[in-house]
């Protein structure tokens, strides 16, 4: 049975119907993504999954015993509360129980009561506690916290302190904590650098439940989800496999929908004709057979499956009012910091004409800094830099301050082009997908997408020969994301890009600098062979310098060398079975003393003693596998 099953789902707000018939289902330790624009009611389905919204028709059926995580549910206390607490909340179950093993371990001790339940109960606590990974659980708070980029100098700060990035970090690490068997995750990625994204992909994987993901990052989708289920006019689809495969999939599917429909319609155009010829015959069998046909068309249009119109993407294209020099960019010595938090030091850059460079970093390393240096809108502590000539500098603001969210769309992009005609202004807004009374939506009424794309066509019409992208992909869905890529992969001018988008960095980057607190590393090539590079040089490095070449050995040496290797293999056997001798040997003494009745009621020395034995099982099974290599050697 599947942890989920999801069956002519519909749902409905007044008038407008988001979605009807979905029908899905989700198999157990199945990791989904859904995908669709913003605005297709992906959210407003893991509310009705979860229970929080009623749907117009349809059924969901959930597991027997299957608990359903949100992150909504999994809200991060603005109380007193540390870090490290918050986060270790969601074991409260399991602290209960570690309280409540220790009360029993007390009365069996003092030998207050029925021994027999006692011992029974505390036998039952501790299996149950040992089960539901009550010896592991403030090791699993630790690392998840530093898995996602806390450190642990932090671990005692409350989360009052904490910004809201931070809060929704620490709330996404306590759905992933909570034990729940189905995951709803709603774009997990948002406020995590790149080594958080790698530690959550690992999780996800490991992960032995389901999970349903919302994400834009299809890096991400391609590395964790092995289906993909999208919406889109008001349908759902499912597809067997990760993003590329649903990619590559429907255009497929599309494909073959479209020339069914093209070899229908021709289909029914030549028939069409016959019977108008068979009409114009005007004979009683000229007319049965114009009749005949008539139904033959009639069969063909009822299994007629028009295709959907495409979706409307944005439509656009940088193109520099003018070529620059070859010498772009050029950096020496750049050095920043705030207070005694130093961001970075020593930044040299030198960007020629054309290059496409994105610069990577964790979280907080100052890559925002570092382009708000070179826009002029801070000054570096030391270093300097410059632009070469005829360079004109765009730039794209993730913060996105550089719009006025009291002015309208069409009055943000008047103000900024003020020689534009109002018929070029709304043709370049509806480009970005801005049509009829949309241009007269004031930003601060707008979705962070939609910012985004007013940002987008700012820059566009500026004609800029060096554009500077502040993580530009966030808040775009993927078709916008898409057309974005190959706008920029057109354009003639220079581009230097922060991101944590790695789909994004594979299509564009033909250079990557990796920012930390010491200055920037150089990685020629897309993200990929970044990250090849890097796993490289963390590798332990097995090379050894070159040796002399050695003289062959002659027959008594090569003897000499076989005689001593034998005796190195003998003696390397002996202490092996002696080994293994004492190893049985103390494992026997730890089974009989966790027999022991006393033993039994001493909750500290029971775990001492499990651990030991499964510390020597452990051994005793490498030991067993080195004797038979040596022994078959030997032989």
């Amino acid at each position: 049975m599947p942890v989920l099953s999801v069956s002519k789902l519909s749902m409905a707000f007044g008038e407008r119907t988001l979605f009807e018939d979905m029908s899905f289902e989700v198999a157990a330790r199945e990791k989904v993504g859904l995908i669709g624009r913003n605005g297709v009611g992906k959210t407003t389905l893991f509310k009705l999954l979860c229970g929080e919204l009623e749907p117009s028709s349809g059924v969901i059926a959930v597991e027997r015993g299957s608990r359903v995580g949100y992150m909504e549910q999994h809200a991060c206390s603005v109380g007193g509360r540390s870090i490290y607490d918050e986060l270790e909340s969601v074991f409260d179950d399991l602290k209960l129980m570690e309280h409540e093993i220790e009360e029993v371990n007390s009365a069996v001790e003092k030998g207050s009561g029925d021994m027999t339940a006692l011992i029974a109960k505390q036998t039952e606590l501790i299996e149950r506690f040992e089960r539901d990974g009550g010896l592991t659980y403030k090791s699993r708070t630790r690392s998840a916290l530093l898995g996602l980029g806390f450190r642990e100098a932090e671990f005692a700060m409350p989360t009052s302190a904490l910004s809201g990035g931070q809060r929704s970090k620490l709330s996404l690490l306590k759905l992933l904590l909570s034990g729940s068997e189905l995951l709803l995750l709603d774009e997990p990625t948002n406020h995590l650098d790149i080594a958080s994204v790698a530690w959550l992909e690992g999780f996800l994987r490991d992960f032995k439940g389901a999970a349903i993901i919302i994400s834009h990052d299809r890096y991400f989708l391609d590395a964790v989800t092995d289906k993909t289920v999208e919406i889109e006019h008001g349908k759902c689809m499912t597809y067997k496999g990760s993003y590329s495969e649903f990619i590559k999939k429907k255009q497929a599917y599309e494909k073959a929908l479209q020339s069914k429909y093209d070899n229908d319609m021709k289909e029914i155009r030549r028939i069409e004709g016959i019977i108008e010829q068979q009409k114009r015959w005007n004979r009683e069998r000229n007319l049965r057979t114009a009749a005949s046909k008539q139904k033959e068309i009639d069969r063909i249009k009822a299994d007629l499956v028009e295709p959907e119109s495409a979706l409307e993407d944005i439509r656009f294209r940088f193109e520099p009012r003018h070529e620059s020099g070859n010498d772009v960019l050029m950096a020496k010595g750049l050095s920043k910091a705030f207070g005694d938090k130093r961001l970075f030091k020593d930044v040299d850059m030198h960007i020629t004409k054309g290059e496409r460079v994105f610069i990577l970093g964790d979280n907080g390393c100052g890559k925002t800094t570092l382009f708000r240096i070179l826009n002029g809108k801070l000054r570096p502590d030391a270093g300097e830099y410059q632009f070469g000539a005829m360079v004109d500098v765009g730039y794209f603001d993730q913060m996105q301050e550089n719009l006025n969210l009291n002015n309208t769309a069409i009055d943000e992009i008047w103000n900024t082009y003020p020689r534009m005609t109002e018929t070029k202004v709304r043709s370049s807004l509806a480009a970005f997908l801005f049509k009829g009374d949309e241009v007269y939506k004031p930003l601060s009424a707008m979705s962070g997408g939609e910012r985004a794309r007013i940002s987008l066509l700012k820059l566009m019409l500026g004609g800029f020969n060096l554009l500077l992208l502040d993580e530009p992909t966030n808040h775009l869905d993927a078709g916008s994301r898409e057309a974005l890529e190959s706008t920029l992969q057109e354009y003639e001018g220079t581009l230097v890009v922060i991101s944590h988008d790695r789909y994004f960095i594979n299509k564009l980057a033909d250079r990557v600098l990796a920012l930390n607190k010491d200055g920037v590393t150089e990685y020629l090539g897309n993200y990929d062979s970044y990250l090849e590079r890097v796993s490289a040089q963390a590798a332990p490095d097995d090379s050894q310098p070159a040796q002399k070449k050695e003289k062959p050995l002659n027959d008594w040496q090569l003897k000499k060398l076989r005689q001593s290797e034998e005796r190195k293999r003998k003696t390397q056997l002996a202490k092996t079975e002696a080994e293994i001798e004492e190893l049985e040997s103390r494992a026997q003494e730890l089974q009989e003393q966790l027999s022991d009745e006393q033993v039994q009621s001493d909750y500290e020395q029971l775990m001492a003693l499990t651990s030991e034995l499964e510390e020597k099982h452990a051994r005793l099974e490498e030991l067993y596998d080195l004797w038979a290599e040596l022994q078959e050697d030997t032989e």
